[in-house]
């Protein structure tokens, strides 16, 4: 059974940074293409950014695109989301998503097999 948990969000204000990991425990994580995800409320969930096994191959949302950075560490079995240049805009639970192609990278929520809990990012003017 694979396990994804989410380090704590946060609040920050505008122009500000946070960093967000997800450690993936259960399986090989090098198996996998992960991804971050994002639901404002009210909204529906939305692609941020995902990263293949090697991370080699990267894809953003064009609202942040030269402002986070999606990475992984294999030893560590952990991804992470480095977000700066904070806009209010970018308040929303974050989650990231696991999915079993280790090649492939995907913007399709339902092609992400396994999902953290979701954390909190809350962005001040």
């Amino acid at each position: 059974q694979v396990q994804l948990v989410e380090s704590r969000g946060g609040l920050v204000q505008a122009g500000g940074s946070l960093r967000l990991s997800c450690v993936v425990s259960g399986r090989t994580f090098s198996s996998y293409t992960m991804g971050w995800f994002r639901q404002a409320p009210g909204k529906e969930r939305d692609f941020v950014a995902a990263i293949n096994w090697s991370g080699g191959r990267l894809d953003y949302a064009d609202s942040v695109k030269g402002r986070f950075t999606i990475s992984r560490d294999n030893a560590k079995n952990t991804v992470y989301l480095q977000m700066n240049s904070l806009k209010p805009e970018d308040t929303a639970v974050y989650y990231c998503a696991a999915r079993e192609d280790a090649y492939t990278l995907s913007r399709t929520l339902l092609l992400y097999d396994t999902w953290g809990q979701g954390t909190q990012v809350t962005v001040s003017p």
